[in-house]
């Protein structure tokens, strides 16, 4: 796991006051880290979301746990009890880069990728998979996944070398990448289903309608979707915008084919 070490790299905490059992979890985390199965969850929203969707958490700090246990119970009464077996006191600045303002921290087992990978190929499908052709920038591609995840979406995965559970993806998409299903392509495959690839020289997306099995692809901001892909698409498709605007943020332009397509049925 990458980035999650404290900005002076290891060093003792404050042991006088927190006891053999604070030296214990900072022992504990520190050798946590170096596993690539495990996904830092930073921030209050991201531990509650990946336990609302039944991520496998093994560990979470907090330099306050009573303050956290308050905002447990304030926001997420449901996880309320599984954030107070799972929480225990560290200094946060000792483990971390940066510290999330909400005070606590944890670690999450990632998903098999296998288990993943059969979810995104399974066919008939009821949702479609956001696909993001060489993506950049960290925050957009979690901002996306947790499009994803409150539109129903089956998934997103990512085309090149972003790693989509990358903790700044982990913390922007609020711990919902367990709430949809997330994963790197690693070669030209795409799951099954009609390609639908977003590009200003397409059709008026307001002239189409979207099947639940699409594969919805977007390229990145600046570049557009890739020559390769655009090829391979089933279908171009354009969004409306004014002339003399150059593009929409990706977050913007999947919320606004999400939309489209039609989201979440309606309990």
């Amino acid at each position: 796991m990458s980035d999650v070490r404290g900005a002076d790299g290891p060093r003792e905490t404050d042991g006088d006051h927190r006891g053999d059992a604070g030296d214990a979890t900072v022992r504990r985390w520190r050798s946590a880290v170096e596993r690539d199965d495990l996904v830092l969850l930073d921030g209050f929203h991201a531990l509650k979301h990946a336990l609302r969707f039944g991520a496998d958490v093994r560990l979470a700090v907090a330099d306050d746990p009573a303050a956290v246990h308050a905002l447990a119970a304030e926001l997420a009464p449901d996880v309320a009890p599984a954030v107070a077996g799972l929480l225990r006191p560290a200094e946060l600045r000792a483990l971390l880069p940066r510290v999330h303002p909400t005070g606590v921290a944890a670690l999450a087992v990632r998903p098999d990728r296998g288990t993943a990978r059969a979810a995104l190929a399974a066919l008939p499908r009821r949702a479609p998979v956001v696909v993001l052709d060489n993506p950049r920038n960290l925050g957009n591609v979690g901002a996306v996944v947790r499009l994803a995840a409150g539109f129903g979406a089956t998934g997103v995965v990512t085309r090149g070398n972003l790693d989509p559970w990358h903790p700044n993806v982990v913390r922007a998409g609020a711990g919902l990448h367990w709430a949809t299903t997330v994963d790197r392509l690693e070669d030209d495959a795409l799951p099954p289903g009609p390609l639908y690839a977003l590009d200003p020289e397409g059709e008026d997306i307001r002239s189409l309608t979207l099947p639940d099995d699409a594969l919805l692809a977007f390229g990145s901001e600046r570049h557009g979707i890739s020559a390769e892909l655009r090829a391979r698409a089933d279908h171009l498709v354009s969004l409306p915008m004014r002339p003399q605007v150059s593009s929409y943020n990706l977050a913007t332009s999947v919320a606004m084919t999400l939309f489209h397509w039609g989201g979440p049925a309606t309990p």
